[in-house]
């Protein structure tokens, strides 16, 4: 059986754009199915929006570095709101982190993310 995990904008994004981190989000993920909140598709792009304003002269391989995100068929997950919103609270995270926090507590799988306050919070279920 496939192992399962939840993946965050950090650590894809990492991957994508060649980040710090990269090697490490890979080698956590392996093989693994990922699963994502929906608004994953969001995060990336915009990532990648602020990574060409900074960097025009890039953005060609920006956007060919952001079109490879398909070839991860990252399974897009429906979040509760009103409940990451209460785990948001609790945790002290922003919703949109949160949101990453319930789906893994929710289907009980491994969160892989280089974002060292969500990372925190899964440790300390």
């Amino acid at each position: 059986m496939t192992e399962v995990k939840v993946v965050d904008a950090s650590a894809l994004a990492a991957i994508l754009f060649g980040e710090p981190g990269a090697e490490a989000v890979a080698a956590q993920i392996g093989e693994a199915r990922l699963v994502a909140p929906t608004l994953l598709a969001f995060e990336l792009a915009n990532v990648c929006l602020v990574k060409c304003r900074r960097h025009p002269d890039q953005r060609e391989h920006l956007l060919a570095a952001y079109a490879l995100r398909a070839r991860f068929a990252v399974e897009e997950v429906v979040v509760d709101c009103a409940q990451a919103l209460d785990l948001a609270e609790a945790a002290g995270l922003t919703v949109y982190d949160a949101s990453y926090l319930w789906l893994a507590r929710r289907l009980d799988v491994p969160l892989a993310t280089l974002d060292t306050k969500l990372a925190r919070a899964v440790g300390g279920r």
